[in-house]
């Protein structure tokens, strides 16, 4: 691979890393580090002193060698002695001599005020925080070109892994059919019962999200049939439709990766269609090949369907590509990807992402050779936005929460301008307070949130949305 000849042209050399959020994601960065030579994670910063500490004692750094510190001289005199150092303060990492940050807090507004900061102290970013990268990801890359720093999307989750998997596609000159993730729940049959249950890495994730089959439903679950695959897919949600559906979280995902790549959800929406690994290249392809899909370079997420026994898909990215010459077309299709019938579309998928275990490639490509595994700053543009709907009806005064708000939907829509009656970007609205009474089904607008004072993330949209006014 070409990770080792960069690392052996750096050999001696070793990245210093600071972590801000160091929750699921950001923990495994921390523990995967200690088995690298060139990277040091000597410092975390998180709301929470013994949430971070915990985070270096999952990768086995002893609580002698853990200090809490308040302030940059104190910090970087312990890590000058061997310590591993954590503060509440994120601004603490921006005064040490760090070479990457690492956002992975998970808000938005958070993770946009510490991206601008690590860039004007100049330092690279690799951006975990989905939230923040959706919202004003394509200017924050700008703004780390102008200083001659990297900011990138991670290895390890789906918005950088289906980014780097779809410039790997097109590299090879493959076009991209449809391309998107799976979501990490997976539907699961159990033939004997004729139960399916909604399970995440093997566990219900809700008592009453199972649904009982009868013998006819069965055969909607089987082989798809060429002439009636778009109707069966219907037929497949409607069955199950009191099983999660796609939420803001996936969107935001597959958001980034079509923002970065010029992708575009099909017909303007998401399908969030029930699929088995082998229905994908069958269902996520032209109509006139059978499948659903009206027009071509598509982004989509996919409920994994699976039966008890069979393996699953891990939370996949996948493409589903073509090409144009006919014996490269037929080497992809005896050379073990699964195929259409028509043999114009065949599925490439990976299917497993790693979170913060893979996600030293990133850095160090970040840190090292000033490089991103991730968008390219010439081809990122707010294409799109993920929005809010409301659920039921809502009073004024309502706080809006994250993208586990239930009381909110989420769909794709054309990136716009800030104006009162246009469409206010999902992440913008965290916190946010609501001005008016809404009925159910309204889509919420700039009007109707109360704008907070001396916002980063809302001053850093204003000016993408002028960047990218033309």
């Amino acid at each position: 691979m070409i990770y080792q000849p960069l690392y052996r042209q750096h050999r001696g050399k070793r990245l210093s890393v600071g972590v801000i959020g160091p929750g699921h994601f950001g923990t495994a960065i921390i523990c995967q580090s200690i088995e690298s030579e060139i990277l040091k994670i000597p410092i975390a910063a998180d709301r929470s002193v013994e949430r971070a500490r915990l985070a270096f004692k999952r990768a086995g750094v002893s609580d002698d060698a853990v200090v809490a510190c308040d302030s940059a001289s104190q910090a970087q005199g312990e890590i000058e002695r061997g310590k591993y150092v954590v503060v509440q303060d994120p601004m603490i990492l921006m005064q040490l001599p760090l070479d990457v940050i690492v956002e992975s807090t998970g808000v938005a507004a958070a993770g946009a005020h510490h991206a601008v900061e690590a860039i004007r102290h100049g330092k690279h970013v690799a951006i975990v925080s989905k939230e923040t990268d959706a919202t004003v990801g394509p200017l924050l890359q700008r703004m780390a070109k102008k200083q001659n720093l990297t900011y990138t999307q991670v290895d390890g989750d789906h918005p950088g892994l289906l980014i780097g998997l779809i410039h790997w596609a097109r590299s090879l000159g493959l076009q991209i059919v449809s391309a998107g993730k799976a979501r990490d729940v997976e539907l699961v049959l159990d033939r004997k019962s004729k139960v399916v249950t909604c399970e995440a890495d093997g566990i219900t994730v809700m008592e009453t999200h199972t649904q009982q089959l009868c013998d006819s439903d069965l055969k909607l679950f089987d082989e798809l049939e060429y002439g009636s695959i778009p109707q069966r897919i219907r037929a497949r949600r409607d069955i199950l439709s009191t099983m999660p559906a796609a939420e803001g979280y996936d969107l935001c995902e597959v958001l980034i990766a079509a923002n970065a790549c010029g992708l575009a959800p099909d017909t303007g929406s998401l399908h969030n269609p029930i699929l088995r690994t082998s229905d994908i290249p069958k269902v996520l392809c032209p109509l006139e090949e059978g499948g659903i899909l009206a027009t071509s370079g598509a982004v989509e997420v996919i409920d994994c369907f699976r039966d008890r026994f069979e393996s699953g898909l891990g939370g996949a990215v996948f493409v589903v590509v073509s090409c144009e010459n006919d014996y490269s077309r037929m080497i992809l299709t005896t050379k073990g990807l699964v195929t259409n019938r028509s043999g114009k579309s065949s599925l490439i998928y990976r299917p497993y992402h790693l979170c913060g275990v893979e996600t030293s490639t990133s850095i160090l490509c970040a840190g090292l050779a000033n490089i991103s595994t991730g968008s390219d700053v010439e081809e990122y543009v707010q294409r799109y936005d993920i929005v809010r709907t409301s659920s039921r009806d809502l009073k004024a005064g309502y706080v809006f929460g994250d993208d586990h708000d239930h009381n909110l939907k989420t769909k794709l829509l054309p990136a716009g301008r800030m104006a009162p009656d246009a469409p206010a970007p999902a992440h913008l609205l965290h916190h946010q307070k609501l001005l008016v009474d809404v009925p159910a089904g309204t889509l919420i607008t700039y009007g109707m949130v109360e704008k907070p004072a001396d916002s980063v993330l809302w001053t850093l949209r204003a000016e993408q949305d002028e960047l990218f006014s033309g």
